[in-house]
């Protein structure tokens, strides 16, 4: 059976006995329909009392990892264990569910559910954000048609507007062309609503009056004396958190398993900082003993930006790391065709199995943080194979389990979850990859060298000049978040394994006073994707009833 066939052939209970069952009285949640609701976070009380386990994954590959669907697993197997276990994941976004990747709620008996409502504009979330966004955009150029009584310069204009879909036509528009003859022309750009700023306020906010403050803190341009505006100079907070005052509510549905999930905003951590909300992980570590989360990507993106940003802002450490890696996977890293990655081959395994190891190697001495991996297994693997595996990471005195909640769900996960209760009994000795102290340049040298293994970095004039006006504004305090491709540790995306004697370049760097983030774009990174040749809404169908099939 399909994902989707599976997840209709489970029956769901209603959200409101879910919340039940995790001691959630009924006036704390706001039903969206008979699945799925939104929870009032504020009236959650008591201490974020529980251990958070942080999932991630090698450098992805067209073969696969199932991060989320090995998260998914590992909750419904502590819970299975009688741990009370709640599930924090990021939201999916248009853009990748009608593209290649799919959507994002896990996969054969490990899902979240109902998948349809949760991959297809969730309770309204990303729409209020690219609303809130693009109201701020209407009014920065509405401030300049009525007289622009803050002089902002039209040349300088840095916030921009967004949408939730992959549309390369978008990446150079013109606005405010053929208008009035009012009307200033001026080159735009669109991002994705996950890389918006917007986005990261909402994911970095603890409630709506910091939310508030965070978007009135956003810069939207520079006046003609060279002065920074933002959004509190227009007046445009307020309004964008009207927008907002739903949205920033975590959502909760279930697993196929019957157990709690929240999930929030944040994914792409390839140009985004790829995490849900620290109101979702905050709710669900006052709820749960124990709470899973995933961060996007590999554990060079989604991780590192998990760690440095998120983790710091919320001061929470993770008390245990697992980290997903497939025998396909390995053997692309490897060198193998994905067309004969099906065939066995240890030596593919062997030579691929070095992207792996850099992953432990950066959480077991950059961050310190003890953690296992996860091998999940395909039908295709080997024995051979599999001990291959097991016996590199071990020599490196790291565990690896075999992981099948794919055809098993929770019960594929139990000895995964066994072992990450031992893990976060372990002691905690955790550091960042580097000090909010540090200089920008510092900061994405330090991640570069440690985390990514490059030789140095490269600034293009462009970017040095932003570096500049960092250090011009006294903003160099402010964490870094790296835009760069998810296939490799590099940032070209044909070097795959463990690449050396390579440099990080980055083109462009954007500040994000909202978000209170630097944002470096490496390579020939862009922060709105585009679809492929054959884009997964092709094969998408509904029939009369309103069935869908097709999604992931």
């Amino acid at each position: 059976m399909t994902d989707i066939e599976i997840a209709h052939s489970i029956k769901m209970v209603a959200i409101k006995n879910i919340a039940r069952k995790y001691q959630i009285k009924s006036n704390i949640i706001e039903s969206y329909g008979k699945y799925r609701a939104k929870i009032d976070y504020e009236k959650i009380k008591g201490s974020e009392k529980g251990k958070l386990i942080l999932v991630s994954a090698i450098n992805p590959t067209s073969a696969g990892e199932g991060k989320t669907t090995v998260s998914i697993g590992l909750s419904d197997a502590l819970n299975m264990l009688g741990e009370n276990t709640v599930l924090a994941l990021r939201e999916p976004s248009l853009g990748p569910v009608f593209g290649i990747k799919g959507g994002a709620t896990g996969g054969g008996y490990s899902q979240v559910v109902p998948m349809e409502d949760i991959n297809l504009h969730f309770n309204g979330d990303f729409h209020a954000i690219t609303t809130a966004n693009n109201l701020l955009c209407s009014l920065i150029d509405n401030h300049i048609f009525q007289g622009n009584a803050l002089n902002i310069d039209e040349n300088r204009i840095v916030f921009n507007r967004c949408l939730d879909l992959n549309d390369r036509a978008l990446r150079s528009v013109i606005v405010s062309n053929g208008g009035s003859k009012k009307e200033v022309a001026r080159k735009e750009k669109f991002n994705i609503t996950a890389a918006s700023e917007v986005m990261a306020i909402m994911c970095l906010s603890r409630d709506i009056e910091e939310l508030k403050e965070n978007l009135g803190d956003i810069t939207i341009a520079y006046s003609k004396e060279g002065l920074p505006i933002t959004a509190r100079d227009l007046k445009a907070n307020e309004a964008m958190a009207i927008l907002l005052k739903e949205a920033i509510k975590p959502n909760i549905v279930q697993t196929l398993e019957k157990n709690l999930a929240l999930i929030h905003c944040g994914p792409f951590a390839n140009i985004a900082h790829g995490c849900n909300s620290i109101i979702a992980t905050s709710t669900a570590l006052k709820i749960g003993d124990y709470v899973v989360s995933e961060a996007g990507f590999g554990a060079d993106l989604g991780a590192e930006k998990f760690l440095d940003l998120k983790c710091r802002k919320m001061k929470v450490i993770p008390s245990a790391v697992v980290l997903v890696a497939t025998v396909r996977a390995l053997k692309i890293h490897g060198g193998i065709d994905k067309d004969e990655i099906d065939a066995e081959n240890v030596e593919g395994v062997l030579r691929g199995i070095s992207n792996l190891l850099k992953h432990i190697k950066n959480i077991k001495e950059v961050y310190k943080l003890p953690l296992v991996v996860a091998i999940n297994k395909f039908t295709s693997d080997t024995d051979e194979e599999i001990e291959t595996i097991k016996k590199v990471v071990e020599k490196k005195g790291i565990k690896a389990v075999i992981v099948e909640v794919w055809s098993k769900g929770g019960k594929g996960a139990i000895t995964l979850a066994e072992e990450v209760i031992n893990l976060c009994q372990e002691k905690n000795e955790f550091s960042y990859a580097y000090e909010l102290e540090d200089s920008i340049e510092d900061k994405i040298y330090k991640i570069a060298t440690k985390i990514y293994g490059a030789k140095g970095v490269v600034f293009s004039n462009k970017a040095i000049e932003v570096l500049k006006e960092i250090k011009n504004r006294s903003l160099e305090n402010l964490p870094v978040v790296i835009a760069k491709t998810q296939y490799s540790l590099s940032d070209n995306p044909k070097l795959l394994g463990a690449p050396e004697d390579f440099e990080i370049t980055i083109n462009d760097i954007e500040i994000r006073t909202g978000a209170k983030m630097i944002v470096a774009l490496a390579g020939e990174m862009l922060l709105m994707p585009g679809l492929g040749k054959h884009p997964a809404a092709e094969k998408m169908h509904i029939d009369y009833q309103g069935n869908i099939t097709g999604l992931f």
